[in-house]
């Protein structure tokens, strides 16, 4: 189990001890996105929906659960981010993209946090238009790229493919 840094040498799980690691800016960009029927985007963009304005609320939840990573995935560690951004964008008739960019200064990489904004933004588009459409499909949730870090920079090559590396 040497390769899986989150566990030692017998098994037993553990938080990864990035003490010795050196400090260097840290970037990572994560994008999903969620399908649904087409008139449930046209609400969507007319903002006709009861609960309000789908999109940024999906954005602000993504911002605020990026800031609580740690929280939520057990063996991350708490990170002060310093950027968090996110954008929800209309792709053809039928699908919002969502991608995160997370910027970071410290020892550990910022991937989760921008995979967890994109995953809970998601999540919220479902929440606030299920009364609507209970068929939308929530999928591709990725990691696009990162930078910084002993591994080097990381860039998704193809959809759903290998690293670039």
């Amino acid at each position: 189990m040497s390769e899986l840094s989150h566990f030692d040498e017998a098994g037993a799980s553990r938080m990864v001890d990035v003490s010795g690691k050196e400090i260097s800016p840290r970037t990572a960009r994560a994008s999903g996105c969620v399908r649904m029927q087409p008139a449930t985007l046209e609400m969507i963009r007319d903002r006709r929906l009861a609960k309000g304005d789908v999109l940024e609320v999906a954005r602000l939840a993504g911002i605020t659960a990026s800031k609580r990573t740690g929280d939520l995935i057990p063996l991350c560690h708490p990170l002060g981010l310093d950027a968090v951004e996110l954008s929800l964008s209309p792709e053809g008739p039928d699908t919002i993209r969502v991608e995160a960019r997370v910027k970071s200064v410290g020892r550990t990489g910022v991937e989760m946090e921008a995979l967890v904004a994109v995953s809970v933004a998601c999540l919220t588009i479902y929440d606030m238009c299920k009364a609507v459409d209970r068929g939308m499909v929530i999928g591709a949730i990725q990691l696009e790229e990162k930078t910084g870090g002993r591994g080097g920079p990381y860039r998704r090559s193809e959809p759903g493919g290998s690293s670039g590396r």
